[in-house]
């Protein structure tokens, strides 16, 4: 299968359409796809177009990371038989 080169509108628009598809189970997927696409930017202009939404793609990750842990930290112990 040939792959269509991007113009840097269109690396643009996938990072933004990444940004807003994204969901907590496909954050991790989504996120090295945008980072591919900003690799393959050629000028320091077009990365900081893109910051905005990998900054919050990145934040997202981070939140939903740590809901994940915070819960698991949360639960409460079990006390053994016999104790209050």
């Amino acid at each position: 299968m040939k792959l269509p080169m991007l113009s840097s509108d269109d690396k643009q628009t996938e990072i933004r359409r990444l940004y807003f598809e994204t969901t907590r189970s496909t954050i991790q997927e989504d996120l090295a796809k945008a980072l591919d696409l900003l690799k393959s930017m050629n000028s320091e202009d077009e990365r900081e177009r893109a910051t905005v939404y990998m900054e919050g793609m990145a934040q997202m990750r981070a939140e939903w990371g740590k809901n994940k842990v915070g819960s698991q930290k949360l639960k409460p112990k079990r006390k053994p038989q016999g104790q209050r």
